[in-house]
């Protein structure tokens, strides 16, 4: 009896390989790292509505939320997370990209929205009654949907899980569950956020890191709900904090509260800026938001182009003359767009390209551990 012939597989091309193994996962997993649209590459940014914050997220250019991966913004009490979201979902609409809002607080009203810089009658607005129903929501909706989406999730750590709400009120009853949950959907949703240039922007708690050894209390004051796994799925983490003292607060002429001066850090950062810190003001009287050109006379306070002398200061422009002011007068100047103009070159040379080419002095970047 004639044995039958084997036949040898040939050799495959890199391309043939790709094709190969897209056609059996049936979507696009296998890409060209040398194209620009691969999902590694992140090509698209959400302006974050400040333009320090923008200029220390990635290093070597002016950034903000990555498109295509999942951010977390982490704060302690009235920090501001909220403020930020909105203002950032007002960013992505101007970029034409969807806005879908998921509010476990049951606090968001159109007049938020809208002083924030929202279109609040094109924002999708969600109750995210468990973790398990925003999960697959989000999931749903990158699969039926061309559009580039961007999910706000406020906030993580008050939405519960299904066991937590058909359960009964002793926390070791579903301790871990939801924890669980998190790091299961969260890990499904990466690769299909990336394929379609969503953006998940997940807002969560600062909590006191309650721990029995002093040495982690010191490095590791603050935790966030939602299990330690879960920070893997982040590109970037951003958190919030505050000083205590009287003067973080923001006052009118009449001494009522209207904001306070916001302390930022990457608490983790894919893009090589790990650590770098900065600092603004956030209003949330009729007036809300991020109040970015304030921030910039801090950020350009090690620059040599701005030197002091009392209580005055001198910006010094490229030909060498230098115009002089007080600092109580620093938003008036900036409505002359040649001070204005010569403000974010500096701030583009102190914060982006020093930091990139390694020729500054490193404190400046990263700022004070607390």
């Amino acid at each position: 009896m004639a044995r039958k012939k084997e036949v040898k597989a040939g050799k495959l091309s890199i391309e043939q390989m790709r094709q190969l193994i897209n056609k059996k996962a049936g979507m696009q997993v296998a890409h060209d790292l040398n194209d620009e649209n691969n999902p590694t590459n992140v090509t698209d940014w959400i302006p974050t509505g400040s333009r320090w914050l923008d200029s220390i997220v990635c290093r070597g250019k002016l950034s903000g939320v990555p498109v295509g991966k999942i951010t977390e913004i982490a704060g302690l009490e009235s920090s501001g997370k909220s403020y930020m979201a909105a203002q950032i979902a007002a960013n992505a609409q101007k970029k034409g990209i969807d806005v879908v809002y998921f509010d476990s607080e049951s606090a968001l009203d159109n007049s938020f929205l809208e002083r924030s810089g929202c279109e609040a009658s094109k924002i999708l607005y969600v109750q995210a009654t468990s973790v398990e129903f925003v999960l697959e929501t989000i999931e749903e909706l990158l699969k039926s949907n061309d559009n580039r989406m961007l999910f706000v999730w406020d906030s993580l750590a008050l939405t519960p899980s299904i066991s937590d709400v058909e359960g009964d009120f002793n926390p070791q009853s579903t301790m871990a569950v939801k924890a669980r949950i998190l790091s299961k959907g969260m890990s499904k949703l990466l690769v299909s956020i990336a394929n379609t240039q969503s953006t998940l922007l997940v807002l969560n708690q600062l909590k006191a890191n309650i721990t029995r050894s002093p040495s982690e209390a010191l490095t590791t004051p603050y935790m966030t709900p939602g299990g330690k796994t879960l920070i893997y799925s982040y590109s970037l983490r951003i958190w919030l904090t505050r000083p205590k003292a009287k003067a973080s607060y923001v006052y009118d002429d009449k001494e009522y509260r209207i904001g306070n001066t916001v302390k930022i850090k990457l608490e983790k950062s894919r893009f090589g800026s790990q650590g770098r810190q900065c600092q603004f003001k956030i209003l949330w009287g009729n007036k809300v938001g991020v109040q970015d050109e304030e921030s910039w006379f801090d950020a350009i306070q090690s620059s040599n182009s701005l030197k002091r002398t009392g209580a005055w200061y001198e910006l010094v422009y490229e030909d060498d003359t230098a115009e002089k002011f007080q600092s109580a007068k620093w938003m008036d100047k900036l409505e002359d767009s040649k001070f204005k103009n010569r403000v974010l070159q500096i701030m583009d040379e102190e914060i982006i390209r020093k930091f990139d080419e390694r020729t500054g002095n490193a404190s400046d970047f990263y700022g004070e551990e607390e």
